[in-house]
């Protein structure tokens, strides 16, 4: 729902921003008011699905409130690291939504990596981190690494042709099939989504496809803004799949309680459940909004 949810995120819209020559840049707002509406679905149908299909063996916890009242009860009182905490959070929300530039000017506005980092800073600053707890944050270091290695060889493979000779290729042979852009266009994000399953990272795929198959769309007619940000949709839509499909998911599944192919038989599931809802109600909230 929300451009800063996962790390791959940004790469995308940074290779829209590309195949549409700038015309489309997705900002933190933009981004999570076309994915609120169908989000918010999601989010209500997973747990209702999941349920049909695995019923748990306990339905009943008379118990649950008065435990969390219990264990909220021996927290104590929110402290000063937590209380800044919140409200870095809080100020790194408002920032990312462009609420200066909206409230003083253009001159104002930030990208999003420079508000995470005034975030940090402040965290820093007021002694809630230390530079040791930084340092010992190992994942994300990988991930700012590879990111940035991945974000070049994206730009340097643009930038030599080899996207746009992939996407003249997939163009003609879409274009033989005859199916138009609406067939071309649900093609390609079908393609996109379950070839996840030849994926052990979702920033990996997006920098070997997304690019081609976005240029490929628009150049068979896809309306611009429904079609990207049903492309945005199946980058995350895509983590469902396997127990490797991004990084969260073999730690999730090392914890034993989901079995191998029961995992993989509710995440193909719920990656239909999921297009379904994007196509649905996502459809018509992009008409609402005037995106198409």
């Amino acid at each position: 729902m929300f451009v800063t949810a996962t790390a791959p995120n940004p790469l995308t819209v940074k290779l829209i921003a590309e195949a549409t020559g700038a015309a489309i840049t997705l900002s933190w707002t933009t981004w999570a008011l076309a994915m609120l509406l169908p989000g918010l679905a999601a989010i209500a149908l997973m747990p209702l699905v999941l349920y049909l299909l695995y019923p748990p063996e306990i339905k009943k916890t008379e118990d649950a409130a008065s435990f969390a009242r219990q264990q909220l009860s021996d927290l104590g009182r929110m402290q000063r690291d937590e209380k800044i905490t919140l409200g870095v959070f809080v100020m790194l929300l408002l920032l990312w939504a462009g609420v200066p530039a909206w409230l003083l000017g253009d001159a104002f506005a930030l990208h999003s990596a420079t508000a995470a980092l005034i975030g940090l800073a402040v965290l820093l600053l007021t002694g809630v981190l230390t530079w040791k707890d930084v340092l010992s944050e190992k994942s994300a270091w990988d991930t700012l690494v590879w990111f940035g290695a991945l974000v070049m060889m994206a730009s340097q493979l643009n930038q030599l042709g080899v996207v746009a000779w992939f996407s003249s290729t997939i163009e003609g042979l879409i274009t033989q099939t005859g199916v138009g852009w609406l067939g071309a266009s649900s093609l390609l994000i079908l393609v996109f989504l379950y070839s996840h399953y030849f994926f052990a990272s979702t920033t990996a795929h997006i920098t070997a496809m997304m690019g081609a198959f976005l240029a490929v769309g628009l150049a068979m007619g896809a309306p611009a803004m429904p079609f990207v940000l049903s492309m945005a949709a199946a980058s995350s839509i895509m983590m469902t799949l396997t127990h490797y499909a991004t990084g969260t998911s073999p730690v999730i599944f090392g914890s034993g309680y989901v079995p191998l192919g029961e995992w993989w038989r509710a995440g193909f599931i719920m990656s239909v459940v999921n297009l379904l809802v994007w196509v649905v109600v996502g459809g018509l909230w992009w008409k609402l909004l005037g995106y198409w």
